[in-house]
């Protein structure tokens, strides 16, 4: 299957800039105390633990690429919401490679912009938790400039790596990058299961009950996230017999997938960024407990079950938006009108609109109710047995996600050059 040479050099190339990405992780940004910084993080959890899921660590670490891809993610997001406001980026996104070259260039200088923000607010926070080696005088200052300038050039720097992977390599890149960020905290996890097992062991059986059920979790989870990203409902089209020139063509049938899991991971990633405002601000104000404002923002702790339920509508809601905004019922049904082809059933035309929007919102109503169990679990979890799940939940979605999409992308790879051999 892979004996191919290009299809080998191409795992070999994503290969090494993983191991590049791995390298990158470990080197520290200078005047800053680690240690501090890892116990800020803790001490802050909520979005910055989230952060350091998705860095591999290098949040807590105070490495190169602490910040790892989430300015991209973020910029990525804005430009498709721009697609929505701005007719002028929606006439982009329908140029086609042209457009979609011009989108990225302009993701690309968004992402450096709300990294240097990022990473001033990063310094920040380190200031604040007494985490620089300097704080005083001319020598804050440059400090500062070389942490925000080395966190920038960090994110600019895991940017090119995913796009020579995307180019050069299997896959998506960016996507790739971020999975290997996760993948890399599968030793840490184990071995506090290890240790919660050792504990069991020694007489405190408590601990053997939490780890089973980690264990079972997990495994639940996994075959419900797979099985939902490989579940789709497909609308059987019908085209007519075609007369062109001199030749008739009979009528050929297809169908139109719709997939459970049409938004992916995105509207997780939107509920997180929005419940992280308010957790930011918690943690650069000192607020009185008794005050109204100490009672507000303790509600977007978390490990709150208020906290949970907000995150659970947050979900649904951008999960029905993201939907909204990338299938067009209506531009369905036209494009199905002009090339010849009808749903067995329905007629042509607001019959035909109508019944995909019917099943697209019905598909997008168990995507969306799925994603968010899913993403709240470990809040529920950690809630009922005070420990922690530290691959469930987010992660193994986007983990699941994109390993699947991988292999899709290798097995495309292998037929093509299947094609090649018998044509060549």
């Amino acid at each position: 299957m892979l004996s191919s040479k290009e299809i080998q050099s191409k795992i070999l190339f994503t290969v090494f800039i993983l191991l590049v990405y791995r390298f990158g992780s470990a080197i520290p940004v200078p005047f800053i105390d680690a240690n501090l910084v890892k116990e800020a993080v803790k001490k802050n959890g909520g979005f910055l633990e989230y952060l350091d899921v998705l860095a591999g660590g290098g949040l807590s670490h105070a490495t190169l690429f602490a910040m790892s891809i989430t300015p991209y993610i973020n910029s990525s997001i804005i430009v498709q919401l721009l697609t929505v406001v701005l007719p002028s980026f929606e006439k982009l996104q329908k140029e086609g490679e042209h457009g979609r070259k011009k989108m990225l260039k302009f993701t690309r200088y968004l992402t450096i912009v709300l990294a240097m923000v990022q990473g001033v607010f990063y310094y920040i926070l380190i200031y604040m938790n007494n985490g620089l080696h300097y704080t005083k005088g001319f020598e804050s200052i440059f400090s500062a400039v070389v942490i925000v300038a080395t966190l920038t050039a960090g994110t600019a720097l895991i940017v090119w790596l995913g796009e020579c992977v995307s180019d050069k390599g299997l896959g998506n890149g960016i996507s790739i990058i971020l999975f290997a960020g996760i993948i890399s905290r599968t030793p840490a996890s184990v071995a506090g299961l290890g240790s919660m097992i050792q504990r069991g062991a020694e007489g405190q059986s408590k601990y053997l009950t939490f780890a089973f059920l980690i264990v079972a979790s997990f495994i639940f989870m996994l075959v419900l996230v797979v099985l939902m990203h490989l579940a789709e409902r497909r609308i059987p089209i019908l085209y007519s017999k075609r007369v062109i020139g001199r030749k008739m063509y009979s009528g050929q049938s297809a169908h139109i997938p719709i997939k459970v899991s049409m938004s992916g991971v995105m509207p997780v990633i939107f509920a997180n960024s929005l419940l992280a405002i308010p957790g930011m601000i918690a943690g650069f104000l000192q607020v009185e407990p008794s005050s109204f404002w100490y009672g507000f923002l303790s509600i977007f702790k978390s490990n709150s079950w208020k906290y949970a339920i907000i995150y659970f509508i947050l979900i649904l809601i951008f999960n029905f938006f993201y939907v909204s905004v990338q299938y067009n019922p209506i531009e369905i049904s036209n494009n199905l009108s002009k090339s010849n082809g009808s749903i067995p059933g329905i007629r042509p035309g607001k019959p035909t609109s109508m019944y995909i929007s019917k099943i697209l919102w019905r598909m997008a109503t168990i995507g969306a109710l799925t994603i968010a169990f899913v993403a709240i679990f470990p809040i529920i979890f950690t809630n009922l047995t005070g420990e922690n799940l530290a691959l469930v939940g987010t992660s193994l979605l986007i983990v699941v996600g994109v390993a699947l999409e991988t292999v899709r992308v290798i097995e495309s790879q292998v037929t093509m050059q299947q094609h090649k051999g018998f044509l060549g």
